[in-house]
């Protein structure tokens, strides 16, 4: 009898444990769901940024196992500037963008920090303080503006063209029509140089400098090259003014959307692409540099003396924008150069 009930109880346990629903943690949750990333960005695929996307879409792929689906939309596909493709990303209405970082700082001050000029000497203080403590509390610091800050990478040192002279002195600049990014520390610096300065859309930019619109511009090498540039501007001075970050932005709903593992996975990529971007922006530096050449812009680059006169002309920037932009935020990121 005692043996009969036993084989009751075991086969009721039996039974019970066969119709539990089976529990779930939130990174197997929605294990067979695709999850598509839309990534927008304005440049080119011929620059870095693009071809180290690409590695960035196929690792994201393959490594999730077809669970997220990634489109790549270059050449400003989508949107025609970076402020329109980080708006949509906030908004949901894409996932992804890959923006130049200045200007980020219209929905996060915080970030016009990065845009003081001759704020990093080199690349290496530059990756100090974008890789420290100081870049990844900006990038959480995105949250609060349904962004989230994946890595910094690279568009490089910017640069000065126009089409009058080398340019050699903040005199060179003196009432020239001068594009520059959409940012306000960025417009002011120039300003300070003596230029006539105003900021004007990227996309739009190879038309207003051949239409006179515009005299002069400013901007990394590898753009300079990947989008012809070089046939609308005849004198390029390499004057390294201020070091130009990307950044990997993600609608921070979507990311928070996804299970665990796709999460950490994306953060590792992303990591990943970081290194591989870098890498590539600074040897294309080097190849479109003497392309540049070779397509017939003058080139001249400033020396210590030349570069201290524009050193001391952009102070007055940093005596309007360091209350705003705090004291403190300003020292962390002068400490990568130590």
């Amino acid at each position: 009898m005692k043996k009969l009930l036993a084989l009751l109880l075991i086969s009721l346990l039996v039974i019970a444990g066969c119709g539990r629903p089976k529990e779930s943690s939130s990174s197997e949750g929605g294990n067979d769901k695709v999850h598509k990333i839309r990534i927008a960005y304005l440049v080119s695929e011929e620059q870095s940024t693009h071809l180290a996307a690409v590695t960035f879409k196929e690792k994201l792929e393959k490594e999730s196992n077809g669970r997220l689906k990634v489109e790549l939309y270059p050449n400003g596909q989508l949107y025609g500037s970076d402020r329109e493709a980080i708006e949509a990303v906030q908004l949901g209405n894409i996932e992804m963008t890959i923006p130049a970082l200045a200007p980020l700082a219209s929905f996060n001050k915080k970030f016009l920090v990065f845009d003081l000029p001759f704020l990093f000497n080199d690349h290496e203080a530059a990756y100090k303080t974008l890789d420290g403590e100081l870049g990844q509390e900006l990038l959480s610091d995105l949250e609060k503006n349904d962004l989230k800050g994946l890595v910094f990478a690279e568009n490089g040192f910017r640069h000065m063209s126009n089409n009058n002279g080398p340019i050699e002195s903040p005199a060179d600049l003196k009432g020239l029509k001068f594009r520059t990014l959409e940012n306000p520390v960025h417009t002011d610096t120039f300003l300070s140089f003596g230029a006539n300065a105003s900021p004007f859309a990227f996309g739009e930019l190879y038309t207003a400098l051949q239409q006179k619109t515009y005299d002069a511009m400013e901007s990394p090498i590898s753009l300079y090259y990947t989008n012809k540039f070089y046939e609308v501007q005849n004198y390029l001075t390499l004057s390294g003014h201020v070091y130009a970050s990307t950044i990997l932005l993600m609608n921070n709903n979507f990311y928070n959307s996804l299970p665990n593992d796709l999460q950490e996975l994306v953060v590792k990529v992303s990591e990943e692409y970081r290194t591989e971007q870098r890498n590539l922006a600074r040897k294309q530096d080097v190849e479109f540099l003497e392309k540049l050449k070779e397509n017939g812009m003058k080139v001249n680059e400033l020396t210590a003396e030349q570069r201290e006169q524009f050193r001391e002309a952009a102070k007055v920037v940093y005596d309007k924008y360091v209350p705003e932009i705090g004291e403190d935020l300003v020292n962390k990121a002068l400490a990568g150069n130590k």
